[in-house]
């Protein structure tokens, strides 16, 4: 309906166009002629304002029937407003016949078909009908359609010639007409059929779970689909017309990026980067060239997000090299400790018995003690190897820590210029926890605050709730942070400080933090882990509420000891 609307429009607009352009300029010639021009006039008037109606009408009409008939309607009433024209300028002298063949063409907007003939055989009978009228004088006595200078012969011979250019004009136009038609119809459905291709193409891309992205040819981003978006935490708007090596934290100078430079094929490799939080984000990549007309604009990038099956991967390995472990701590505990026992036992009897000098007495402790030492390492191997299992409860880790703290304050006054802080939440802390296990976190956490202070400084504790994103759900955990005021952890040791046997300290066994984080794995939490040399080192612990809540430390997209 909105197409013939349109077609109507234009109809309404040639009309006025025509009649000022033939019209006018007759009117014009009428004048310095000094002959009389009512009938100009007139024509000029009705036709404008006939034109105003039509525009007024059309705005009322609502089926595509009607417009069918209203448009028939005017060209109809041009017809007749034609052929007044003619009868008024001569008949079949009339330089204004012309004007039959215009409305006939015109009138092949009308969406119908053989439109052209049937206008063209309704301007032949007008045409007709003033040529008799004039041939026999009928209207001559009222100043209209006066004798013709030809003969008869000639004047239907000019009538024949008339009537044979309207047939043809109308036969053309009504041909051309609907070629224009089909053309436009077939042009519709390729471009229904395109757009729907689109959208298909546009809606694969859309649901498709891995990330795609496109740039151009200066390595731009024009194209992030809603998985590109959901993995990486950057928005469409965010990365649109940033470098793609921006996005994905790309380091220059590593050998897949020089084959980025200039890709011909697909390449396919592994990047470590950083989500929009900063959080750890591993992508498995595909990088290939982006064609349009078959010259290369820029490239296509399709990622998935393999952050989660690498740490399953490497929480995997570590549990194969602890159940290792563990096999080989037996054999340990066996070899080792009981001879070292033994060995402990036989120097202190050694030491009480023999009347020594002071050197071999003073080597003596040394030999005990460092044979206790030895012991105590050996035990916290195998408790880090071996751990118990858990006798879960809910408790308040208020009330666990705060016992824990009589044991801290103890060995703050045992150091120099160290205080502590202690900032509970407000209210009950419940979760599901080994509290003695938990313990043992929390006295290992302060212990390794102390450390990192040998000249003093200042240890905080608080406690508190927060929420997690979890597989894309909420989750409530409860946090307990150690911050102190330390040396700070060097970034190149960031990722080894829980690792068995690491460490910087010339007493340390290097298991204190390695038991902290398997006791806090075995819960299903995690360890956050903020540091700046020479400013300090936050520790954060995290735990579910809930044992079977299924949150993990990988859910968080980061390993537990990296940085947050």
């Amino acid at each position: 309906m909105g197409e013939i609307k349109t077609r109507i429009y234009w109809l309404m607009g040639w009309r006025v166009v025509i009649v000022t352009l033939l019209l006018g300029l007759s009117l014009a010639f009428q004048v310095t002629k000094g002959e009389r021009v009512e009938t100009f006039y007139a024509l000029i008037v009705f036709t404008y304002a006939v034109t105003i109606l039509y525009a007024v009408i059309l705005q009322h009409l609502a089926s595509t029937e009607m417009l069918e008939q209203f448009a028939w309607a005017q060209i109809t009433v041009d017809f007749l407003i034609e052929s007044v024209l003619i009868a008024r300028t001569g008949g079949i002298e009339s330089p204004f016949a012309v004007l039959y063949v215009i409305s006939v063409t015109v009138a092949s907007l009308v969406p119908r078909r053989r439109v052209g003939v049937l206008t063209a055989s309704l301007c032949i009978i007008l045409f007709g009908i003033l040529t008799n009228l004039q041939l026999y004088g009928i209207m001559e006595i009222w100043g209209w359609l006066p004798h013709p200078r030809l003969g008869a012969a000639e004047t239907l011979q000019a009538f024949g010639v008339y009537a044979l250019v309207f047939l043809v004009v109308g036969f053309l136009s009504g041909a051309l007409a609907d070629q224009l038609r089909l053309a436009d119809q077939s042009l519709q459905e390729k471009e229904q059929g395109l757009t729907r291709l689109q959208a298909f193409h546009e809606n694969i891309v859309h649901s498709i779970s891995s990330g795609v992205f496109t740039t151009d040819g200066n390595g731009r981003i024009t194209s992030f689909n809603p998985a590109a978006q959901e993995a990486t935490g950057y928005s469409s708007e965010q990365v649109r017309g940033c470098p793609w090596r921006e996005v994905f934290h790309w380091h220059p100078g590593e050998p897949d990026e020089d084959r980025a430079e200039d890709i011909s094929d697909n390449v396919r490799f592994e990047v470590e980067c950083k989500r929009s939080d900063g959080s750890r984000l591993i992508l498995g990549m595909t990088l290939g060239p982006f064609h349009e007309r078959g010259e290369k604009t820029g490239l296509v990038g399709v990622f998935k997000d393999l952050t989660q099956i690498r740490a399953l991967e490497e929480e995997m390995r570590r549990k194969e090299w602890l159940a290792s472990l563990g096999e080989m701590s037996a054999g340990m505990a066996h070899e080792i400790r009981n001879p070292l026992g033994a060995l402990a036992g036989a120097m202190q009897m050694l030491r009480k018995d023999l009347q020594a000098d002071e050197t071999s007495q003073r080597l003596m402790e040394i030999a005990v003690r460092e044979a206790t030492r030895l012991d105590t390492i050996i035990t916290e191997f195998l408790q880090y190897a071996r751990p118990p299992a858990l006798n879960l409860a809910e408790y308040d880790l208020n009330k666990v820590l705060a016992e824990t703290l009589d044991l801290v304050h103890h060995e703050a006054r045992a150091r120099s210029n160290v205080t502590i802080t202690y900032t509970p939440c407000v209210g009950l802390l419940p979760a599901q926890v080994d509290q003695d296990q938990m313990k043992q976190v929390f006295w290992n956490l302060a212990v390794n605050a102390f450390d990192a202070m040998p000249k003093g400084g200042q240890l905080t504790i608080a406690t508190g709730c927060r929420m997690v994103d979890v597989a894309g759900r909420k989750a409530e955990v409860v946090e307990v942070s150690f911050q102190d005021t330390g040396e700070g952890i060097p970034k190149k040791n960031i990722d080894k400080i829980f690792l068995p046997f690491f460490t910087t300290k010339r007493q340390g066994s290097g298991l204190g933090l390695a038991a902290v984080h398997r006791i806090v794995d075995l819960h299903g939490g995690w360890i956050k882990v903020e540091s700046q040399e020479g400013q300090g080192t936050r520790f954060g612990v995290c735990l579910p509420r809930t044992a079977d809540s299924g949150i993990r430390l990988w859910h968080e997209g980061r390993e537990p000891w990296k940085r947050s």
